[in-house]
């Protein structure tokens, strides 16, 4: 059984970066792709970024284009997510998502898209 294991998430005031890592617990697990998602309370899972395995395309929301950075690391089944110049509307719980659907990375933007989840990891940003 595939786990996902976020860390890095914490509190930080408004213009600040965080760096996001999620890794998969199982060393040969080969996604197509993985992403990342955000959630606040009474809101529906929102679509952040998402990379290629096999290419490193990206894909990113509207919101968070030129601040927000996904990179993987194929050697350490490990995705990030770099976040800079951020904002209290970025205030979520961010989680990770790894899949074996195969479609061009911009389609990748639907959390039914993906089978394996991580448990999510908090960022606050201080106004």
């Amino acid at each position: 059984q595939v786990q996902l294991v976020e860390s890095g998430g914490g509190l930080v005031q408004g213009g600040g970066s965080l760096r996001l890592s999620c890794a998969a617990s199982v060393s040969s697990f080969t996604p197509n792709a993985m992403a990342w998602f955000r959630q606040v309370p009474g809101k529906e899972r929102e679509f952040v970024a998402a990379v290629s395995w096999s290419t490193g395309s990206t894909a990113y929301a509207d919101s968070v284009k030129g601040r927000f950075t996904i990179a993987r690391d194929n050697a350490k089944n490990a995705v990030y997510l770099q976040m800079n110049s951020l904002k209290s509307e970025d205030t979520a719980v961010y989680c990770c998502a790894a899949t074996r659907f195969s479609r061009p990375i911009t389609y990748m933007t639907q959390p039914s898209m993906y089978a394996y989840w991580g448990q999510g990891t908090q960022v606050t940003i201080s106004s």
